[in-house]
């Protein structure tokens, strides 16, 4: 059985992303060990996160979590959307480890649960 596994999402500059590992470390370093691993993945600022995660790919996200294990032309299909636009889109979360590629060269989404957040006001 595999290992639940969820995805933070948020923003943060670079001083608040070394600040949350430092308190992390310290936390560890004092004994404390987490029930599960969260792995996070950070943005500068909201129009950086709103340009990588677009609601196509939100979509996209969402429709290859509930197929599973699949090829780039068969959800394209599903999604009735153009072959290269589905390949340009799966690539690039690739690239931001939203989505991987299977030993048989199919993609999933690993993600039970991803938790996005961002601030209004600092």
């Amino acid at each position: 059985m595999n290992e639940k596994r969820d995805l933070k999402i948020g923003v943060k500059s670079d001083s608040e992303f070394f600040d949350e590992l430092k308190g992390l470390a310290d936390r560890l370093d004092g004994g404390w060990v987490p029930d599960k691993p969260v792995e996070r993945l950070y943005f500068d600022n909201l129009p950086s996160l709103l340009k990588h995660l677009t609601p196509k790919r939100f979509e996209l996200l969402q429709e290859l979590r509930r197929l599973g294990h699949t090829s780039i032309n068969a959800l394209a299909k599903h999604l009735h959307r153009q072959y290269r636009n589905v390949f340009d889109d799966v690539k690039t979360m690739e690239r931001l480890g939203l989505v991987e590629k299977d030993a048989s060269g199919h993609f999933y989404v690993p993600w039970d649960e991803i938790d996005a957040t961002f601030r209004l006001a600092a």
